[in-house]
């Protein structure tokens, strides 16, 4: 019988070639990482749990600081330099505060390719997916297992196929207006525990950030991942980024691969979506809430960071101001995507139309990494979670890049037929 994407990853992983949903393996892990968040942890299990052998494969194993960056508290700053000092006692290489978030940087310093298998202290590790890996974001003490031995165990997921049909007539309609439209067609527990394999020639015509924004929100559906299979648009994208640190295989699924169930979702229709507080699979049409007032923007974190989506926040925001009485914020994902806004002009416009752009982080979906929301307050935001009080005090709702920008300038949720 032909195999899933994720069985195939996990059989050329572990030492068993037959493999079926519900199977316990242990599979051999290429690469870990931890965050400021979870990381401290993962060095005090080690330091228990292994004290003479704390790390195997140095070379495949990493720290990366994004949650809180650079630390704006006293516990941070203390956990974060604890996590510096190990990593330099055992030559441990270590993403600072300067580099922006970890998953995303993975990507594009060649630490994880097609068809490895990653895993991290970050809920959004299934990420991965959207170059057809295996991300998974796991606890402490599971992530210090993998950074002592190289492994981890892991229960083999059924795996949906969602057929994609169709391309949305509606210009205005985004990547992050599809994944919204997942959420609300399965809610965020109707395919728990799963994988979704993506197809379709919408899919296939998603760049790397569009890739990233749909599958950065597999959480939020309580899906193991969302993989799409890698083509060789991809993988020209990925090359151009840098070059493999590591041997890797992109995977399909068989022809006569065995899904538990398949859907299929025509988007033709499909218009510019919102997920109303307290839950991302709140979802409505934006249409419903136009006028509604803004206080704050945010554009940034692991589902919107990239410079394509900051690019057409600042193209929807076009020549104007930020409106008087709203703030935006902008945090880039990483690095490499400030230094292509700077060089675009982007970082300029934005400053100059009165945004607040910040380094490179997670960003709004931390708490006070780039502000929070006082009572009251209603903010719009790119992230993928709106839950009360993750983000302040106040009313969040998420939606596309392109209907921050507009709705910046105005000062109010606002499409140009809106």
């Amino acid at each position: 019988m032909g195999k899933t994407i994720i069985e195939k990853i996990f059989s050329s992983h572990s030492d068993r070639n037959d493999i079926h949903p519900g199977d316990v393996l242990w599979l051999d892990v290429d690469v870990r990482s931890a965050r400021d968040f979870g990381g401290p942890n993962v060095v005090n299990n080690l330091r228990r749990y292994f004290p003479d052998n704390p790390v195997k494969d140095i070379h495949r194993t990493v720290f990366t600081f994004d949650t809180v960056a650079p630390a704006n508290n006293i516990p941070y700053a203390k956990n974060q330099q604890l996590v510096r000092l190990f990593a330099r006692e055992f030559n441990i290489p270590l993403f600072d505060v300067n580099r922006g978030i970890g998953t995303h940087t993975l990507i594009e310093e060649g630490w994880v390719r097609p068809g490895m298998i990653a895993v991290g202290t970050d809920s959004h590790y299934n990420i991965m997916g959207a170059i057809g890996a295996f991300g998974q974001g796991m606890g402490d003490k599971d992530i210090a297992f993998a950074f002592a031995t190289g492994k981890i165990w892991f229960q083999v997921p059924p795996t949906v196929r969602v057929n994609v049909n169709g391309y949305p007539k509606n210009r205005l309609v985004t990547p992050k207006d599809f994944v919204l439209a997942l959420l609300d067609k399965f809610g965020s527990h109707g395919l728990l525990g799963m994988t979704v394999e993506l197809y379709g020639d919408y899919i296939d015509s998603l760049d790397l950030s569009g890739r990233i924004t749909v599958a950065s929100m597999g959480t939020e559906m309580a899906l193991i991942s969302i993989i799409i299979p890698p083509d060789e648009k991809l993988i020209a994208t990925l090359d151009e980024l840098s070059s493999s640190r590591y041997e890797w295989t992109a995977y399909k699924s068989d022809p006569d691969a065995k899904f538990v169930d398949e859907y299929s979702i025509d988007i033709t229709d499909l218009e510019p979506l919102l997920s109303a507080p307290y839950s991302p699979d709140n979802v409505h049409p934006v249409r419903e809430f136009i006028g509604t007032e803004v206080d704050s923007v945010f554009v940034g974190s692991c589902t919107n960071g990239r410079s394509e989506d900051i690019t057409a926040s600042a193209e929807a925001l076009g020549d104007s101001n930020i409106a008087e009485r709203t703030i935006m914020r902008v945090v880039p994902a990483t690095r490499i995507v400030t230094q292509q806004i700077m060089e675009s002009g982007i970082w300029k416009r934005l400053f100059d139309s009165g945004a607040v752009v910040s380094h490179p982080a997670c960003g709004g979906c931390a708490q006070g990494q780039i502000g929070m929301t006082g009572a009251g307050e209603i903010q719009l935001s790119t992230g993928n979670r709106n839950f009360k009080g993750k983000q302040g005090a106040g009313e969040t709702y998420l939606l596309s890049p392109i209907v921050a920008g507009f709705s910046a300038a105005k000062g109010k949720i606002w499409l140009p037929d809106g």
